[in-house]
């Protein structure tokens, strides 16, 4: 019976032992020994797709994908080191940054206009009802002066952020909506 217990109590401490060995090596290592056999099994560098998102102020969000070949995974995750992982699989994997400016879009052909319900509007081009981007907020076109009014129903190019955060501005105290009480 003493055997018994005795195996027993070599077993537990050689198991005991295995699994914390394994897991001081993942501690202080940063790879566990199952990675290191994996990392064994693959042979030269390992290639990717890599989907890089841009989100920008207007909300427009571009993707582009490349494949990128991994020689070491610190060189990899430093070079995207400014990008938020989105979505990892084996093949693929997807990182987003948000771009502190409008979007490629809005600076070629976007343009500030209004609706016929007053409604303050970006347009892919000059405005027209079939080529709306973004709605913001409805304008009391009464109390608007009639030039900045011919302004918007012509279009008012948006060429940099600047032009987008002024025109938002300028036009917000033209909001049309509750009126505030005194």
């Amino acid at each position: 019976m003493r055997t018994i217990w005795g195996l027993l109590a070599v077993g537990a401490a050689s198991f005991y032992l295995f699994f914390q060995m394994d897991a001081f090596n993942f501690l202080s290592n940063g790879t566990s020994l199952y990675a290191k056999a994996a990392e064994e099994q693959i042979e030269g560098p390992l290639k990717m797709e890599v989907i890089l998102e841009r989100e920008y102020l207007d909300g427009e969000v571009s993707q582009e994908t490349i494949e990128e070949t991994i020689w070491t995974l610190e060189d990899f995750w430093a070079k995207y080191d400014q990008w938020q992982l989105v979505d990892m699989d084996i093949d693929y994997i997807v990182f987003r940054r948000k771009v502190d400016d409008i979007s490629p879009l809005l600076k070629a052909n976007g343009y500030f206009g209004v609706t016929e319900d007053g409604t303050l509007t970006i347009f892919n081009g000059k405005p027209q009802k079939t080529n709306i981007i973004q709605s913001f907020f409805q304008i009391d076109l009464g109390k608007l002066e009639s030039t900045k009014c011919e302004e918007l129903k012509k279009g008012i190019p948006i060429v940099s952020k600047d032009r987008y955060v002024e025109v938002l501005e300028t036009f917000k105290s033209y909001t049309a909506g509750e009126k505030q009480a005194n």
